[in-house]
């Protein structure tokens, strides 16, 4: 996620992501290599050797901060945060609350980056970014092989018991991703980022059909894929935890709030009070980051106060699972 983009490594605040009809196409992301256990890639899983750049608004970057802290990767792996606003020159390094500078390469604008790594780069400049200190480049900016990396490759450094793409159920996990991702994921974009009514109806139609068919899941078994959590569901939860306070409004998003939805309110609640998570949520650079960067769709750049949503108040997920799962 991220506004303007790069041309033959020069910055532009041009944006190609609108189709004639009003649609919001995600540019796909670019950089896809891989980081192995036994590094016949060209990228070892070392302890010290790579650096996760990401934004806590962002619900893509968030999904890799989740798993970096549950798999107990944060002497593995070091982080750098950027601001929570981005302005004419994107994501930037700041020394606000929240933030944390880029300590790896000096920089002040996350662009700089992807320079760094193809000098004539052209393409969005999004987070997270998994960059390799030794070879001195960018590995890979895509969320969901960068969780994938965490959970599969680097267990000689994580926690023994933390284990999110079970073998058991890797391909219902894989299908579980794949479902969420377009009508939920990147549904809320494509209604929100809409300039048709059309494209807008089309979107948020989608978005909640798929929200009322995950709402009856939930009502059956605890998580996306049965009694345990996956990738999937922290996939699921940085959505979710937008919801109500950003894309409800912000995007349009206004069928119904999470909350409305009693399995998937209480299944939110389970997700943000495991062990470890609620520190990896943000809610203030969240909520400055929508309100004061689309400027185009909130040009008063006023950010709202509310609402106010307890994500520790009690929930009933115990009742779907003879033992309550945990990571």
């Amino acid at each position: 996620m991220g506004l303007g983009m790069l041309v033959d490594g020069k910055w532009t605040n041009q944006e190609k992501d609108r189709s004639e009809e009003g649609k919001f196409n995600r540019t796909p992301t670019t950089f896809r290599n891989q980081v192995t256990r036994d590094g016949s890639s060209g990228f070892k899983a070392e302890p010290g050797r790579y650096h996760l750049y990401i934004s806590w608004a962002c619900p893509w970057a968030h999904r890799t901060a989740i798993l970096r802290k549950l798999k107990g990767l944060e002497e593995t792996i070091s982080l750098s945060v950027v601001d929570a606003e981005i302005i004419d020159n994107g994501w930037v390094f700041s020394d606000a609350p929240g933030c944390i500078p880029d300590t790896v390469n000096g920089t002040q604008y996350l662009w700089e980056i992807y320079v760094k790594a193809k000098s004539d780069y052209s393409g969005k400049v999004t987070v997270p970014v998994l960059w390799d200190k030794q070879t001195n480049t960018l590995v890979n900016n895509e969320s969901r092989q960068i969780i994938r990396m965490f959970d599969t490759e680097f267990v000689e450094f994580a926690r023994p018991d933390a284990d999110f793409w079970p073998t058991d159920l890797s391909s219902d996990i894989d299908a579980a991703i794949d479902a969420i991702y377009e009508p939920i994921n990147n549904g809320v974009y494509r209604s929100g980022f809409a300039t048709t009514q059309a494209a807008y109806e089309e979107a948020v139609s989608e978005l909640f059909e798929a929200l009322d068919y995950w709402e009856g899941v939930l009502g059956r078994q605890r998580y996306l894929c049965g009694d345990r959590i996956t990738e999937a569901d922290w996939c699921m939860f940085t959505t979710l935890l937008r919801f109500d306070s950003v894309y409800h409004g912000h995007f349009k998003c206004n069928l119904r709030r999470i909350v409305d939805y009693p399995h998937l309110w209480n299944y939110l609640k389970d997700l943000y009070q495991q062990p470890g998570v609620r520190e990896t949520c943000n809610l203030d650079h969240i909520k400055r980051h929508y309100y004061k960067s689309h400027n185009n769709i909130n040009p008063t750049r006023i950010v709202p106060k509310g609402p106010i949503i307890d994500f520790d108040a009690s929930h009933d997920r115990n009742r779907l699972t003879r033992t309550a799962a945990s990571v």
